[in-house]
């Protein structure tokens, strides 16, 4: 078995010893991070990879940024959502590892609404399901993790009304994330459970974690392939709970590829 992972850290280098106790305590083989705050030269390479994992990174000052850590080889790394080369942040990266093409994904947040970071918000999310759609083609296992910032339906939001003039929320967002679906793609957590009213994000105001006043916004999107595979799926809710914690926490999910195999 092979554990895939994503979490939005809210700042890699603030949250070092959060998530270094999570890599030591959990282990992920695969882990997708968004929002390192942080360029490349000052990312923690060195106390990661001492943990045993490879480690590709596309960085922005103060902002975005996503990385890529895997036990395994990263291979045909891109950095940057292909076919959208005028994005100037930081927000794709993807490698092949342990026989799956991973990309990891931080989906622009689209708020206020009647600015232009909405517009952004749903061209960002057209070219990724261009590229979505070229990687069904290759026919190889796919997963599109990340934070996705996009609330699929209302049972994933604690108080739906609060929501409804949210980007996260509204109809055009919705339903570009409904056209990933169907295109093939399955969401891994939402695919194995029923409940309604969990959540990967509380805000760090109003003790919203502590009331669970929350949102799922941190998806696992698996290929065919890649859901064929898939055995289990869940949100590690106690990270949240941790000492200076980021806003989100891990969701993973276990897919049955031999680790040996991939070597």
């Amino acid at each position: 078995m092979v554990t895939f992972a994503t979490w939005n850290v809210n700042s890699v280098n603030k949250r070092l010893p959060n998530l270094l106790a999570w890599l030591d305590s959990f282990s992920p083989d695969v882990l997708m991070l968004q929002e390192l705050k942080t360029v490349e030269e000052k990312f923690p390479f060195l106390e990661i990879q001492e943990r045993g994992y490879h480690v590709e990174v596309l960085g922005q000052k103060s902002y975005n940024g996503v990385a890529l850590l895997s036990k395994a080889p990263l291979e045909n790394v891109i950095k940057g959502l292909p076919g959208y080369e005028s994005d100037e942040q930081a927000r794709y990266i993807e490698a092949t590892t342990f026989g799956i093409r991973v990309g990891g994904l931080y989906l622009p947040n689209g708020n206020p609404l009647g600015t232009e970071k909405f517009p952004y918000k749903l061209e960002w999310m057209d070219h990724l399901i261009s590229h979505a759609r070229a990687l069904l083609k290759t026919e190889q296992p796919v997963l599109l993790g990340g934070d996705y910032n996009l609330i699929p339906t209302d049972d994933d939001v604690y108080n739906p009304k609060l929501f409804e003039k949210d980007a996260l929320t509204q109809p055009e967002s919705r339903a570009r994330f409904r056209t990933l679906l169907n295109l093939g793609y399955t969401e891994a957590w939402r695919s194995l459970h029923r409940e309604s009213h969990v959540y990967s994000y509380w805000d760090y105001t109003k003790r919203a974690y502590e009331h669970d006043n929350g949102i799922r916004i941190d998806h696992l999107l698996l290929s065919p392939q890649a859901a064929d595979l898939l055995v289990k799926c869940e949100i590690d809710k106690a990270p949240r709970g941790e000492e200076s914690p980021s806003d989100h926490t891990p969701v993973w999910c276990e897919l049955s590829v031999d680790p040996a195999e991939q070597e």
